[in-house]
């Protein structure tokens, strides 16, 4: 199985700033040593032109000449630096590769060690991100395919951040060809929601049974009502118990429960899946990557069924 990272890319940050930059590098790390096999290749930085798909002109040229005011940086969480921009070019890139490599490569499943940046709207940035990963892989992969296909390709985003994928729900508003689902904390961050396709709202201290179930009922009405081509996954791991955004008490084993469920939906329908890490603010780090590698155990076994398919 492939995975793309962008961690060598460090935006630095200022003393007792709340955003756990180091869990990238400690995923990587952890990877290497617990699973080998998988190969690790570094993310290439998405241009101007395939941001464009998804991002304002203006919006894109702010952040890439250093133009952002200081309401939008604080709005981001982020002070502008030129690192910000290589960062957030690499993080997207990640998510645009990991698609191409499960759509076209016929891997079928890939995984960026970043992204998840869901926040970003067209025309700004919001919550720690920048650009918006899932929304240009999906509409890059889109164009790429309207190159040999006839029919579009149908891309679903399911979005497992503790936090509601507001921008991707907006980006993808009026676009029949894109199903957004988000399941997440009621009164969690953004606290002014958007309208996704389908919006699964969480009461805080919601444990595994009850998220469980709730993914079921979601992931039953995604089959009733859209047939995708691709699935992006936000693979969040700030639904655990012990992370200090999330408000939600997930067990390493209901979140490693979630993966599968979502894994087994796309491998039954045949549908190529990447997927992102998405949020994760564990009060103690090593938590949070302990959760992301369980996801890229039950990847890689869906990686190796894929593999059967194709022998």
């Amino acid at each position: 199985m492939r995975a793309f990272y962008s961690d060598q890319f460090v935006l630095a940050l200022p003393a007792g700033h709340r955003f756990p930059m180091a869990k990238y590098a400690l995923l990587r790390e952890q990877l290497v040593r617990e699973m080998p096999e998988i190969e690790l290749l570094e993310a290439k930085p998405v241009s101007n032109g395939e941001l464009a798909l998804v991002h304002t002109p203006a919006y894109i040229q702010s952040v890439v000449e250093g133009t952002l005011s200081n309401a939008a940086q604080r709005e981001i969480g982020f002070p502008w630096t030129p690192s910000m921009v290589e960062r957030s070019r690499r993080s997207a890139g990640a998510t645009v590769m990991a698609a191409r490599c499960s759509l076209f490569a016929g891997e079928g499943v890939a995984a960026n060690l970043a992204g998840g940046t869901h926040h970003a709207y067209a025309h700004r940035g919001s919550g720690f991100c920048v650009f918006n990963d899932a929304a240009v892989a999906a509409r890059l992969m889109q164009a790429e395919w309207a190159r040999s296909h006839v029919q579009p390709l149908r891309v679903a985003i399911v979005d497992l951040d503790v936090h509601q994928g507001n921008g991707t729900a907006h980006i993808f508003a009026d676009d029949p060809h894109v199903f957004t689902l988000s399941l997440h904390g009621a009164r969690n961050f953004p606290f002014a929601k958007e309208r996704s396709d389908l919006d699964v709202e969480l009461p805080d201290g919601c444990c595994d049974d009850a998220y469980l179930e709730a993914l079921d009922l979601a992931l039953d009405r995604l089959d009733a009502q859209f047939q995708p081509g691709l699935l992006i996954y936000l693979a969040g791991a700030d639904p655990h118990e012990r992370d200090r955004l999330g408000r939600l008490s997930l067990s390493f084993d209901g979140l490693e429960a979630r993966d599968r469920r979502v894994f087994d939906w796309a491998f039954q329908r045949r549908v190529p899946l990447a997927f992102a890490m998405a949020g994760g603010y564990g009060r103690v780090l090593e938590d949070t990557v302990q959760v992301q590698v369980n996801t890229y155990r039950v990847a890689q076994a869906y990686w190796r069924g894929w593999q059967n398919l194709t022998r």
